[in-house]
């Protein structure tokens, strides 16, 4: 089985990334479980090439970020060349904003907004991502919110960055999902989902629940993703080793 790209979402483990000497410790702690990159996300404010100088010590990539809104919106330049400096292809969107969600025209404006963002990171040679949660699967009128945003999108410069975990969440196949955005799809968000005895669906980590990792990472291989990203919002234990439970396993099924 051909060997994929690995990457942990730097979110996960957020809360030691509050300085400049935690994140240089976190992401040794990374490289050293094994991951070739890391999605930036959830760091606290540092100079792009401090961030830059650690990344490549520790030989990391940085597959793709999580960007706000309102940088892409309003300081798009700035985030174009930090992008450049850390050798950086994809610029994600962890969430649409609130003022979108409401309805099936919040959510055209929106995937217009975003295709014209993903054609101006184009001209730059970047790529606009856009990670989904639950929320997107509201329907309006018959269709979910994610629905409308893959047929509104132009697919030139609009792709998709799926998070399994929130797809399940949201009462839908993960699998199915992944097939619908063939094509437009570099960047996988690989999480699990376990019950609890109280009735709950928590997150843990990857081979450690209940989703259908067999199918999902078939599917991910036959649409062309690029980088598997194990990312995990909630922990049960220390998060690095929760990072690297799920980095074990997608290796005992032959993804890493």
């Amino acid at each position: 089985m051909k060997k994929n790209s690995s990457a942990a979402q730097l979110y996960t483990v957020r809360e030691f990334l509050k300085d400049y000497k935690g994140i240089k410790k976190s992401l040794k702690k990374i490289a050293n479980i094994g991951y070739e990159a890391v999605q930036l996300s959830g760091l606290d404010s540092i100079d792009p090439c401090r961030l830059r100088d650690i990344l490549n010590r520790n030989r990391l990539k940085a597959c793709a970020t999580h960007t706000s809104y309102n940088r892409l919106i309003n300081d798009l330049e700035s985030v174009v060349k930090e992008h450049k400096l850390w050798e950086c292809d994809f610029v994600g969107l962890g969430s649409m904003p609130n003022r979108y969600k409401e309805n099936k025209e919040g959510y055209k404006t929106f995937a217009d907004e975003i295709s014209e963002l993903g054609k101006k990171l184009a001209d730059n040679g970047l790529t606009f991502i856009y990670h989904n949660h639950n929320f997107e699967f509201a329907k309006f009128n018959g269709a979910t919110g994610l629905e409308i945003l893959i047929n509104e999108t132009d697919p030139d410069y609009v792709e998709f960055e799926l998070d399994t975990y929130w797809i399940q969440a949201g009462g839908a196949d993960p699998v199915e999902w992944i097939r619908k955005v063939e094509g437009r799809m570099s960047v996988v968000h690989f999480k699990d989902m376990k019950a609890t005895v109280d009735r709950r669906q928590i997150m843990t980590e990857v081979g450690e629940g209940n989703l259908n990792w067999k199918e999902i990472i078939k599917a991910c291989k036959d649409v062309g993703v690029k980088w598997y990203a194990v990312e995990q919002d909630t922990c049960e234990r220390d998060p690095f080793e929760s990072l690297a439970i799920s980095y074990n396993n997608l290796k005992n099924m032959g993804v890493y």
